[in-house]
């Protein structure tokens, strides 16, 4: 799919989770066992484990890789939708205040599971390594994703991690192409495309349209570390190819060009907790509105920079002014 989507509503379908952040040492991370930079699935009495070995105290907001992209398209003032499934309690109820705050549509359905949950440990780089209890959020049925779900939709937001879910994965896919949306899918995390390459060779070729990546997922996903042949190879069967340099900016290749977006600069990072989900509602809103590759590109940038600049993916009203500035 080549041509401008008639709609402009992006309708996102993953996680309801509530983010626990907690800012800590190395030495933390590596009492964990924990390689910097990933996400492991936990259990619901490893959250309170990890808790217990912290004296920090966390702050608690709404996440989930998809519900911080449709977060953010909500913020810059685009028509956003959120499929998920969250316990019916103090948590659940805190994420879906979240959507609606920020003009986001939720479809959401209620469970007797808790509320998933994720521990965002953030180290001294600014980095931050996840350890994630899915709760109610694993609980979403396939059988209840149906084409009417993503109706005057233009771009459908897949985040990586229902590749742990293939069924849910596939029919989320399958309804979004039946109401005529772009796939747009965030390879999520290195890990995930390890524990995923049985399906995710085929799933890409016949049903993506945009694939976002950041340099260790593109190494996972296409065995090159140079971002040249990196980008070559994830954008081979996609109308969209993207791969996410940090610092360096990003690349994004469409119709056999490759534009390079420059990242903003300027103050060092806090935390890099949802900077490439903040990064793809700025891309995809512009896609949606039929920004050219580079506006769209420059936007995703502004967003992925003033995330970094705050603890957690809830960009402040103030950061959102400059963004929209841009538009």
């Amino acid at each position: 799919m080549t041509t401008q989507p008639y709609s402009k509503r992006i309708t996102g379908i993953g996680s309801a989770l509530v983010d626990i952040l907690i800012n800590e040492s190395d030495d933390f991370l590596k009492h964990l066992g924990k390689e910097k930079g990933g996400m492991t699935l936990v259990e619901s009495a490893d959250i309170k484990t990890i808790l217990a070995k912290t004296d920090k105290t966390p702050a608690i907001v709404p996440g989930g890789a998809a519900c911080n992209t449709i977060i953010g398209i909500g913020r810059l003032g685009g028509t956003a939708r959120f499929i998920g499934r969250r316990g019916d309690d103090n948590f659940g109820t805190l994420f879906e205040d979240a959507l609606r705050s920020a003009r986001v549509e939720p479809e959401l359905t209620l469970s007797p599971s808790p509320t998933g949950s994720v521990i965002s440990v953030i180290t001294p780089d600014a980095q931050r390594s996840m350890f994630t209890y899915l709760g109610a959020s694993t609980e979403l049925e396939p059988h209840r994703i149906t084409a009417s779900l993503f109706a005057d939709t233009a771009i459908t937001m897949i985040e990586g991690y229902l590749l742990f879910n293939p069924e849910l994965m596939m029919a989320a896919v399958h309804a979004a192409k039946k109401a005529g949306a772009m796939i747009a899918l965030d390879l999520a995390s290195f890990e995930v495309v390890h524990a995923s390459r049985e399906i995710l060779d085929d799933l890409i070729k016949d049903h993506v349209d945009i694939l976002i990546a950041n340099e260790d997922e593109a190494e996972a996903f296409t065995g090159y570390a140079d971002e040249k042949n990196a980008l070559q190879a994830l954008s081979a069967h996609v109308t969209y190819g993207v791969l996410k340099l940090g610092k360096r900016g990003s690349l994004i290749s469409f119709n056999n060009t490759t534009t390079r977006i420059d990242a903003r600069t300027g103050k060092e990072a806090k935390d890099t907790t949802g900077a490439g989900d903040l990064w793809a509602a700025g891309f995809l809103f512009g896609i949606a509105n039929g920004f050219s590759i580079e506006k769209s590109g420059q936007l995703a940038s502004a967003c992925g920079y003033e995330v970094c600049q705050v603890i957690g993916a809830q960009i402040p009203e103030e950061g959102w002014e400059r963004i929209r500035a841009l538009i």
